[in-house]
């Protein structure tokens, strides 16, 4: 049986993992290579890093913490924030993560999931998607960029769409309005994406409980959950996570 997989995002800025709720509000939680190697040692499948502020301040991404990260974990580590080229890709996976996310700067220039993806295959190349909420799109949801500040003119399942013929081989989906509330995942974004792009969709934003993970890891739904708040801030721990879903009939790796 396809197994589940749980992702644990670091999100960072200025070198220390932060947490926020709607993308607003941030908190310091800890130190981005000790949390990273916990969370390893606890049974996460994967884990995320992102360069927070790296595209809002035009910047590249902090490689040096990227290296060290990969050096306390075993399992494969994906990277985003403020990558905009093919040399910036290069210098992520040369530092250690097996996947590069791609989030504003495809938008602006949707021709890097091309270039990245017939470069180093599309298995390493994921595109972040920040939506929120807005009926006068087509499929219910906007897409944003720069962290969730600014507005652009694309439609959620469109854009979708679009990147996965360019190339990306994953799709992360951050709920804007679900982000840092802990009342439960975008399940009607999440599960029409799903149902209608031929690459792994993974859920992020919401994640309060176990078993908010267990509806977004339900049939037709998300094929991966991706959790923060819970771990970092609530006490739940990725092991004990899991043992939860098993017991719901949730197909997950278990050490």
């Amino acid at each position: 049986m396809f197994q589940k997989r749980i992702i644990v995002c670091l999100d960072v800025k200025n070198g220390r993992t932060t947490k926020g709720i709607k993308f607003k509000g941030n908190i310091d939680v800890g130190d981005p290579v000790e949390m990273a190697a916990e969370y390893y040692r606890q049974g996460a499948d994967e884990l995320v890093f992102y360069d927070i502020t790296a595209s809002a301040e035009k910047r590249g991404i902090m490689i040096d913490v990227v290296r060290r990260v990969a050096r306390e974990i075993f399992i494969p580590f994906s990277v985003g924030g403020g990558i905009g080229s093919l040399d910036d890709m290069r210098a992520v996976i040369m530092a250690g993560a097996e996947k590069v996310s791609v989030n504003s700067q495809a938008v602006k220039n949707p021709d890097l999931i091309r270039q990245g993806a017939s470069l180093f295959g599309n298995q390493c190349v994921v595109l972040g998607m920040d939506a929120a909420r807005d009926t006068e799109m087509p499929s219910g949801y906007r897409v944003y960029i720069n962290g969730g500040r600014t507005s652009t003119e694309l439609d959620a399942l469109q854009w979708a769409h679009q990147a996965v013929k360019l190339g990306a081989g994953e799709i992360v989906l951050n709920s804007i309005d679900a982000d840092g509330t802990r009342e439960g995942y975008e399940i009607n974004l999440t599960r029409m994406l799903s149902q209608s792009v031929p690459v792994p969709v993974v859920a992020s934003g919401g994640a309060g409980k176990p078993e908010h993970l267990v509806e977004v890891l339900s049939d037709g739904c998300a094929d991966a959950a991706l959790i923060a708040s819970m771990v970092h801030i609530q006490g739940y721990t990725v092991d004990g996570i899991k043992a939860d879903l098993g017991r719901a009939g949730i197909p997950v790796r278990r050490e």
